[in-house]
């Protein structure tokens, strides 16, 4: 038999779990959310004849009646019988804070949504008592943080060797026609010279060795992406460690046909050069 490791997520309602599902999604696993406990054994046949395609599977399933769980533990039973690697991890948290993060989201407990939040905490965790001893790894996530709580799943389950690097978005675009949305870091390079105002260079644009040479060559634009260089050795780390997936990164000039796509383009190299996979768009060069 193929090897499929899975990974059951549940607990209680507001300790965590859709987010514990997307965290392990960045780590590189299959994921699905609110999926019956009766279609355990199919799905994980369906994934085994993936030819290794799907290894690593982490599940969110929400139990709340009991009837559900008995019908949980004898799938996880009978999956763990067929050779699968299966973990179950409970997610909990203290009833203080369950409360609170109820009254910040301004939702009602799923339990008991006529009464206070406090009754369904209390009797949610009584009905999940069982699923709670029957787990192989609980969590307590009431001091963590999103990132915290992303770190120790990665320390979990990460896979030995893996190594996640940043995806870096770059786009270059021009101020007259907007400034994109969505981006995490812009650069307005509206102080380097203007090959727009060289008559041979006009009609050119930033992918033009000519314009290329003109913008990147000249003193003041080396000094800038020396600077930057700087800035992303710093500043990159730091993103990778909070362990996000992408980075967006914006290059703005005039009009979005000269410099920012030169210096956009360098950039590209750089962060090619050093291994990161790098997508880059020129918004707007063939508008005039």
């Amino acid at each position: 038999m193929q090897t499929l490791n899975l990974v059951i997520i549940s607990g209680l309602s507001g300790s965590g779990k859709t987010h514990a599902i997307k965290c392990l999604e960045d780590l590189g696993c299959f994921c699905v959310d609110n999926l019956p406990p009766s279609l355990l054994p199919k799905f994980a046949e369906l994934c085994v004849q993936r030819d290794g395609e799907v290894k690593n599977v982490a599940l969110g399933i929400d139990i709340r009646e009991r009837g559900f769980l008995s019908d949980l533990f004898s799938n996880l039973d009978r999956l763990k019988s067929l050779g699968y690697s299966v973990e179950l991890v409970f997610l909990e948290a203290r009833d203080e804070v369950l409360v609170r993060r109820f009254s910040e989201s301004r939702r009602p407990h799923p339990l008991l949504p006529q009464s206070p939040v406090l009754e369904g905490v209390r009797l949610e965790r009584e009905r999940l008592l069982e699923l709670r001893r029957r787990a192989d790894r609980i969590l307590d996530t009431s001091d963590l943080s999103v990132h915290e709580l992303k770190d120790l799943l990665a320390r979990h389950y990460q896979q030995q060797g893996q190594r996640r690097r940043l995806t870096i978005s770059l786009i270059s675009f021009g101020f007259k026609f907007g400034v994109p949305y969505d981006i995490d870091l812009l650069f307005d390079v509206r102080f380097l010279r203007n090959p727009n105002f060289v008559a041979d260079l006009k009609p050119l644009n930033g992918e033009d060795p000519r314009v290329r040479s003109y913008v990147l060559d000249d003193d003041e634009t080396v000094s800038f992406i020396g600077l930057l260089d700087g800035l992303f050795k710093f500043l990159i780390p730091l993103f990778e460690r909070e362990r996000r997936s992408y980075l967006s990164i914006a290059i703005g000039c005039t009009g979005g046909r000269h410099r920012s796509v030169a210096v956009a383009s360098r950039l590209r190299e750089a962060f090619a050069g050093l291994g990161y996979e790098v997508t880059l768009v020129h918004r707007d060069l063939q508008k005039s």
